[in-house]
């Protein structure tokens, strides 16, 4: 693996943590809108990821579909749970 990847995905998870754990209160409705949204779209690319040659490109696009769903509909739930 190339270490200027690891390296942005290590950076890109710290940056992530801080800035949800810095969310107030009143917007956590629109960010798990935002985020339902963009869960959407990673669905279609773990779908398109499905047909890549090979057994193990169609597992690991088969469990990023499931991850992806699971965090779509937790989303929903929570919000829904949020407005009522």
């Amino acid at each position: 693996m190339d270490i200027t990847i690891l390296t942005i995905f290590i950076l890109a998870v710290f940056v992530g943590f801080e800035i949800i754990t810095k969310v107030p209160p009143t917007l956590h409705t629109p960010l798990m809108s935002g985020s339902n949204a963009i869960s959407g779209i990673a669905i279609i690319g773990a779908i398109l990821s499905t047909v890549i040659d090979g057994q193990i490109g169609m597992w690991l696009g088969f469990i990023a579909v499931v991850f992806a769903m699971v965090n779509v509909i937790g989303g929903f739930l929570v919000t829904d749970r949020m407005l009522k």
